[in-house]
């Protein structure tokens, strides 16, 4: 099993009545896999705030509840986190956190064991499948003791290595039921005050726990001359490079063993944490008078791999100064790109043709907008931020930009989970903006999973859907300025752009075509390029679609003098699957439906939604 489905079964085996989550690399995987096991309630919410309530209101009713999120998905819980470390746990609630070390695929590189001292919450850190599994079954346990909720911190490299694992089969957990107690679950300031003395002393035993339990393990060693505090896979990479060293592998990582700490010093000439990414252990250590190294020798970005710790640490011992922060290392340039027949590409082609706009975009696959060839994209931020930030460039302009149109682009799902609420204070404060909404029918980034758009749950049953074009009026975008367009069909959505963001007003622009990836989407006959028509305008490969591919270039001087740049393609019939997005812009017409014998067909053009 992975890590992520090591979590999905210890979940199941503790008798977890209710589960909830948003999906997010590397989180995901463990609620898709929950919601394969009997016996528990499991669902999509439609963000991470939403799933840590879910999950609290089942705790509160003596119900074991787990909820899974990326790292960047607590900040959006973390209003709810915050006042939950004050009532507590009733039912063992366990939130699973993974932190994407290296950034495979975030916008930041957070350290999620900040919550833990931030939230006064203690926090367990598997170093592989087989711990992500027991550590997710004692954390319920944990949590029922203390009353508490714990953090169960992963990261992208035990989410996603799978190993052998030992499992158990699950043990019914039966619930005590709601216990009315306003002073502990109504946190009005003054109920609040009296919470803040039990939390302070709960903190206070965990940390009596912490240097007692077996999570934490103190591992001697023969080679005396440095000795490694670690958690997570880190303990994996310095075991393998320093297989004689001692080692303190920290389970439950907050709080801090401080005696145990105390004892690995002792052990050798120098101490050493190793910690991914930022220096929590190691400032603690410093703090509590431990002479300690980490971040003056190891890199504070990205996974501390044995190839990393080996030369750092033989720098320390050998005493040279430490290297300057290492730099992204060159690779043959593959940028990510949308997939072929994607329709966020006939978007962004029209955008990259449109002038004097400026642009606020959002997270999801619509994101690669940014990069080559549309360069459509002015800034991107955080989940349904590009609402709000369109607002403020709308209300920020100056003089530079009196003439741009501002223009916001956000996905069907980033939508529903924080984008509403901007665009209600845009029709609110009176924006002029033109947004483009774009439904394909699924959370496209992280593996097609459903939502409230596409009416399906995350079983795949049948559920209510929600309709963009009344959600956006209710939400005070006046009827006429609603428009649903097909992205396959170039001159009409470009035409909607344009005549939109020439209107002093808030617009909105729904897109209705599938992603490529999911069911609903119905391939076309693939298309193909005639070479003796080709010109080399390259045109269709200003679409940006995958499937086309230059199989050479050239350079013509035109009358004028000026030099022209060709480009000649082909499609990959394989890839292709007919949207026909190149074919509209192909200036000699020289792109038609592929026929195996080499015949031409002739071209149908793609039917609107």
């Amino acid at each position: 099993m992975s890590g992520n489905e090591a979590v999905a079964r210890a979940v199941w085996e503790a008798g977890v009545r209710v589960a909830a989550g948003y999906p997010g690399t590397p989180a995901t995987e463990m609620l898709e896999q929950l919601s394969t096991y009997p016996d528990l309630y499991t669902e999509w919410s439609v963000n991470e705030k939403v799933s840590l309530e879910v999950s609290i209101g089942a705790s509160m009713m003596g119900s074991r509840a787990f909820c899974a999120m990326k790292h960047v998905g607590l900040n959006v819980a973390s209003d709810a986190l915050m006042t939950l470390t004050l009532v507590g746990a009733e039912g063992g609630l366990v939130i699973a956190v993974a932190d994407d070390v290296g950034m495979s695929s975030s916008q930041n590189e957070q350290d999620s064991r900040f919550w833990g001292r931030f939230a006064h919450l203690p926090v367990l850190e598997p170093s592989d499948s087989q711990e992500a599994y027991d550590m997710t079954r004692q954390a319920f346990d944990l949590s029922e003791e203390y009353r508490t909720p714990v953090l169960l911190r992963l990261t992208a490299r035990i989410c996603h290595v799978k190993g052998l694992i030992e499992v158990g089969e699950r043990v019914e957990h039966q619930p005590k039921g709601f216990a009315r107690n306003p002073e502990r679950w109504v946190m009005v300031p003054g109920h609040a005050k009296r919470r803040i003395p039990l939390m302070l002393q709960r903190e206070e035993e965990l940390k009596r726990l912490s240097d007692q339990t077996p999570l934490n393990v103190l591992e001697p060693g023969s080679d005396r001359r440095v000795a490694f505090i670690t958690s997570g896979p880190t303990y994996m990479h310095v075991r393998e490079a320093f297989p004689d060293a001692p080692i303190l592998k920290l389970g439950l990582s907050h709080p801090l063993p401080l005696e145990k700490a105390k004892a690995l010093a002792a052990m050798a000439d120098t101490l050493v944490v190793v910690e991914e990414v930022e220096p929590l252990l190691e400032n603690e250590l410093k703090a509590a008078g431990l002479a300690a190294h980490g971040k003056d020798f190891l890199p504070r970005i990205g996974e501390l791999a044995p190839e990393i710790i080996k030369p750092a640490i033989e720098r320390l011992l050998r005493k040279e100064a430490a290297p300057p922060e290492p730099q992204a290392v060159p690779l043959f340039p593959r940028p990510p790109t949308l997939c072929a027949s994607c329709p966020h590409m006939g978007v962004y082609y029209t955008l990259s043709q449109l002038k004097n706009l400026t642009i606020s975009g959002d997270i999801g696959c619509y994101t690669l907008g940014a990069g080559h060839p549309w360069n459509s994209l002015d800034a991107t931020i955080c989940m349904g931020a590009s609402m709000g930030i369109a607002l403020g460039m709308d209300k920020g302009r100056g003089e530079a930009d009196k003439n741009k149109k501002v223009l916001a682009v956000i996905g069907d799902s980033t939508f529903m989970h924080m984008g509403m609420q901007g665009l209600l204070d845009i029709t609110w404060n009176r924006g002029n903006i033109t947004v483009l909404l774009l439904d394909n029918g699924t959370v496209g980034m992280t593996g097609g999973q459903n939502t409230p758009a596409n009416g399906r749950d995350i079983h795949g049953q049948g559920a209510p859907r929600i309709d963009f074009r009344r959600l956006v009026e209710a939400l005070g975008v006046k009827p006429e300025r609603i428009h649903e367009v097909d992205p396959y069909q170039l001159p009409v959505l470009f035409k909607a752009v344009r005549e939109e963001t020439k209107i002093d007003d808030v617009s909105v622009i729904i897109t209705n075509r599938p992603c490529v990836l999911i069911d609903e989407f119905k391939p076309f006959k693939p298309y193909a390029v005639l070479e003796d028509k080709c010109t080399g305008c390259g045109n269709c490969v200003e679409v940006g679609c995958p499937a086309i591919h230059v199989t050479r270039r050239d350079k013509v001087v035109k009358p004028s003098g000026k030099e022209v740049d060709l480009a000649f393609t082909r499609i990959d019939t394989v890839a292709c699957t007919g949207c026909g997005l190149c074919v509209q812009p192909c200036a000699p017409e020289a792109i038609v439906h592929f026929a195996p014998a080499g015949t031409v067909v002739p071209i149908v053009p793609v039917q609107p939604v």
